[in-house]
């Protein structure tokens, strides 16, 4: 029942995109890749910006790259919200405010009984503060978060990607042409990371599927990926040969399977992974499916 249901359900969303298409074009049904820059660019000193959290998202990998990129990275102060920290949160706040920094506080959910004197904090901040000045926050959607703060606010969430282009298109938005060619083997590098990203996309689009897909859901994140595209790297410059029993120990032991814990998901991330990460991915002509359409 759980099959046929979930068959009827792809066959009428197919239907309805392919009519969206038809009448008014197919970006209206392919979502844009987060860009956190057009964000900050609607904020100000006196508006935070809210990252707005969900299984399986983590923005903190984009707020790195967009601070390295503008140059803010050694002006960050982050504090992870929890008990006792919110002295230190407004300690951090302060120097900020100070000096021109960003302030990040994770987790606002997580200190419920700080929020009102947040919600202070935020009402008395002025214009006249540095204009580099910014507070960021990330939060689970919680009921006790600060209504004000909320429609004060620049708002963002990071639902992963749906389909497997679009988990494609968000991997490989992350990265720019020095990451892609930074190797001593770029054409192995490349064809070898374009298998981790297919991977990544692959096992979160699993998800959609329920206990066909896991029987328990894993909420991988772009982080998972990138340590992996990190030591393929490492092993690429370092070693003459390929280790790919390495990379897929690795990527479906560790990376990937330190948040598996059924013993048949573990038994099949390491299948999926092995069929990606292999010496006949650098073949000319290779396909990652019998059809070659994907």
């Amino acid at each position: 029942m759980i099959v046929l249901k979930s068959i009827r359900a792809d066959k009428i969303t197919l239907a309805i995109q392919n009519y969206i298409t038809e009448q008014i074009g197919k970006d209206f049904i392919d979502p844009p890749t987060f860009n956190l820059g057009a964000c900050y660019d609607d904020s100000s000193n006196v508006s935070p910006l809210i990252f707005v959290l969900s299984s399986g998202s983590d923005p903190i990998a984009d707020f790195r790259k967009f601070a390295e990129e503008i140059d803010m990275t050694s002006r960050i102060e982050m504090v992870s919200l929890g008990q006792g920290q919110a002295p230190k949160a407004e300690k951090a706040i302060e120097r900020a405010r100070m000096t021109g920094g960003w302030c990040l506080l994770q987790n606002c959910h997580l200190s419920i009984s700080w929020m009102p004197k947040l919600e202070s904090i935020i009402e008395n901040l002025s214009e006249s503060n540095n204009p580099d000045f910014r507070i960021w926050l990330t939060s689970m959607p919680s009921p006790h978060f600060p209504v004000s703060v909320l429609q004060t606010s620049i708002k963002m969430t990071m639902e992963p990607p749906t389909g497997l282009r679009s988990n494609l298109l968000r991997t490989y938005g992350n990265l720019d042409n020095k990451q892609l060619n930074d190797c001593a083997k770029p054409r192995e590098y490349k064809m070898l990371m374009f298998a981790f990203s297919f991977f990544h996309a692959i096992v979160q689009d699993r998800r959609k599927f329920g206990p066909i897909g896991w029987n328990i859901p894993y909420a991988f994140t772009f982080e998972d990926f990138d340590v992996c595209r990190k030591q393929l790297k490492a092993f690429l410059d370092e070693y003459e040969h390929i280790p790919y029993k390495v990379l897929n120990f690795l990527g479906s032991e560790v990376n990937y399977g330190g948040r598996v814990t059924d013993d048949k998901d573990i038994r099949l991330i390491k299948s999926i992974l092995e069929r990606f990460v292999q010496p006949s991915v650098l073949d000319v002509g290779f396909n990652y499916s019998d059809s070659g359409t994907y």
